[in-house]
């Protein structure tokens, strides 16, 4: 047995038992026990095996999936995984943007805040769209530094991650009744809780979680435990959004109480607003 594979068979299998304790698919739970499985009776150890087959490589082993392909990679690379790190209510992407070269932290916070970046790929999408132009402090230069710290990145992984367009991502209306549904039975308290590492020094199960199929979509929902939320006491308002499609696809949004604007007082999905502000319209016209 192969200690690295060993150790990221034990994380897999420590997402399967919080997958179950949190009551969700149990087909997810199965699919993580089996691609533990494949690594721990793996004779090549999977470091070498990325490096030299990359992500297709883990996709070509028995019960690997795209998406536990990709956590796998993730944590040979950093030595996270931030899917595990997700249901623990532990995920801080103030603290990913700050692992980036030329980031420091009032810039990202200014980019998670404004755009509702949430990952690397999302941060990758923003540079394809222009939206990057928008924040302050981000010149011509230090955006090409970072795109050439993302490129490196990525390239590591020996082909484009599978993230999902925002063209082909859950639609807004859908994104917006599981960020409902989570709300409503949160304060109902109808969903199980963890208890989070950070910023919970009494170690209390609090942070409610909810799993849901719709569609094809399979969803994971819970309040933002960032440090981010609790300076601005949004923590019961931002819903953190991880979801992924039956081809593995994944992506994750940040849904917020908007402040601004004519779309002040409703929920908005980060990084989409153009198309809420659309939804909205169209509900305001039917509803006339």
């Amino acid at each position: 047995m192969q200690p690295l594979n060993h150790e990221i068979a034990l994380k897999l299998r420590e997402i399967a038992t919080l997958l179950r304790t949190q009551r969700a698919n149990p087909f997810r739970v199965n699919a993580y026990l089996h691609a533990a499985q494949t690594l721990d009776r793996l004779d090549e150890n999977v470091e070498g095996l990325l490096e030299a087959k990359g992500i297709k490589g883990l996709v070509g082993l028995p019960a690997i999936g795209e998406g536990i392909a990709r956590s796998i990679y993730e944590y040979v690379a950093t030595g996270r995984m931030s899917r595990l790190e997700s249901l623990h209510g532990e995920a801080d992407p103030v603290a990913l943007l700050r692992s980036i070269p030329t980031i420091g932290p009032q810039l990202a916070e200014r980019i998670h805040d404004s755009l509702g970046i949430d990952s690397l790929e999302s941060l990758e999408n923003a540079f394809r769209d222009g939206r990057l132009d928008e924040i302050e402090g981000l010149g011509i230069k230090r955006q090409q530094a970072i795109e050439a710290w993302l490129q490196q990145h990525f390239d590591r992984q020996r082909r484009r991650p599978s993230k999902i367009p925002v063209s082909t991502a859950p639609p807004i209306e859908l994104l917006l009744r599981v960020d409902r549904e989570y709300r409503e039975k949160a304060r109902a308290g109808m969903l199980p809780k963890i208890a989070p590492k950070r910023f919970n020094p009494e170690n209390r199960a609090w942070l409610s979680i909810l799993h849901a199929t719709y569609g094809g979509w399979h969803f994971t929902a819970l309040f933002s435990n960032t440090a981010r939320a609790h300076d601005l006491k949004r923590v019961f308002d931002w819903v953190v959004i991880y979801y992924y499609d039956d081809d593995h696809r994944e992506g994750q949004h940040t849904i917020v109480t908007e402040t601004r604007g004519e779309l002040a007082g409703k929920r908005v999905v980060r990084g989409r607003e153009n198309e809420c502000r659309d939804y909205y319209a169209t509900a305001t016209a039917t509803a006339s």
